[in-house]
C-alpha cells in the first residue's frame, strides 16, 4: 500500500483463510498501540482471535445496529475507530448500549478490535486522511514525539504527534475554503468564527475533540484551523487571527474507515470487507 510515496508492506496472504490475529497485526504494524494516550483504550475489545475472519465490518463506532449489521454480512470481526468499551464495567447485562453491544457481540462469536488515538497520532493516520481529502500538501506533524514500539520483535522509534499542519496549493478565499470543507465532509452546519480577510493557505487540524490543539496552531501562525469539536469560549479573541472551522467530531472522522479498508485489504486481499452501513452519529439537526 502507497500513502504519500511511501510503501507499507503488510504480506497479503495468498490463500483464502486468515485469521482475526493476522488482521490486527497488520493493523497495529501501522498504528502500534504504545503510540495512544494515556486515558484511551485501544486495541482487543471483544472476542477470541485464533478464529479465522469470516468478514470484517469497518466502522466509527460500535452500537447495536452495527452490531446486528456484522452478524447479517455473516461477519466475525468488526473494526471500529472509537473503543466500544473506555471505562471498566461491572456487569454484562442490559442496562447499557455498551453492556448489550458486548453480550450480543459474545452470543455470536463477533470480535470487536478499536484503533483509536494510536490510529490519530501515527503518520499517516486519521490526521493525514483528513489533510488529504481537503487537497493539502507538505502536511507534517505539529507537535512530534518520539515513541519506541516493539514491531515483529524489532525496536523502532516512531513519531507520533494529535494534529497535522499542511499547504493548500493555491490561497483560498476563507468563505470559498468553508463551504467546500462543508461539501466535503458532508456537514449540516458547519460552525466558524469572523470570517478572515487574508486568502487560507496555511492549515493546521485535529479531527475528533481537538481544541486543545488550538494554540499550537497559532503559535506556527496557521491560517486555518478545522477540527471535530470545540468550547464555546475557544472562539473568542481570534477574530482574523486564524480561521476556526468546526466540523463535528462524526464528520470529522468518517473517513478512518478508509484507513482501515486499506489496510485489511491489502493483507487479505479475498476477505470480504464492508464499511458500515449504519450512521451512528448520535447527533441530529433541525
Amino acid at each position: 500500500m502507497q500513502i504519500r510515496g511511501k510503501t507499507y508492506n503488510f504480506a497479503a496472504n495468498s490463500i483464502y483463510s486468515v485469521k482475526i490475529k493476522e488482521i490486527i497485526d497488520a493493523l497495529e504494524r501501522f498504528a502500534p498501540l504504545p503510540l495512544q494516550e494515556s486515558y484511551d483504550n485501544a486495541g482487543l475489545q471483544v472476542g477470541l482471535t485464533e478464529a479465522e475472519a469470516s468478514g470484517a465490518l469497518l466502522c466509527l463506532d460500535v452500537t447495536e445496529e452495527v452490531v446486528r449489521e456484522a452478524i447479517d454480512l455473516g461477519y466475525n470481526l468488526i473494526v471500529a475507530h472509537h473503543p466500544l468499551l473506555f471505562g471498566g464495567i461491572k456487569r454484562i447485562g442490559d442496562a447499557t448500549q455498551v453492556e448489550r453491544c458486548v453480550r450480543l457481540a459474545i452470543q455470536n462469536d463477533i470480535c470487536i478490535y478499536a484503533a483509536h488515538t494510536n490510529l490519530d497520532n501515527v503518520e499517516d493516520g486519521v490526521n493525514y486522511k483528513i489533510a488529504d481529502k481537503l487537497g493539502l500538501v507538505d502536511v507534517q506533524m505539529m507537535q512530534p514525539r518520539p515513541v519506541r514500539v516493539t514491531i515483529r520483535g524489532k525496536e523502532r522509534t516512531l513519531m507520533a504527534g494529535s494534529g497535522v499542519l499542511g499547504y493548500l496549493p493555491a490561497g483560498e478565499d476563507a468563505l470559498a475554503f468553508l463551504q467546500r470543507v462543508k461539501s466535503l465532509f458532508h456537514i449540516e452546519c458547519l460552525m466558524h468564527n469572523e470570517l478572515l480577510a487574508r486568502p487560507i493557505q496555511s492549515v493546521a487540524l485535529c479531527g475528533g475533540a481537538g481544541d486543545f490543539m488550538l494554540s499550537e496552531a497559532i503559535r506556527l501562525e496557521a491560517d486555518a484551523f478545522l477540527t471535530g469539536e470545540m468550547h464555546y469560549h475557544s472562539y473568542f479573541g481570534h477574530e482574523q487571527q486564524i480561521q476556526i472551522g468546526v466540523l463535528g467530531h462524526y464528520q470529522s472522522e468518517q473517513y478512518t474507515t478508509e484507513i482501515f479498508y486499506s489496510i485489511i485489504e491489502e493483507m487479505a486481499p479475498q476477505l470480504p470487507l464492508s464499511v458500515s452501513e449504519t450512521v451512528t452519529n448520535p447527533i441530529n439537526y433541525l
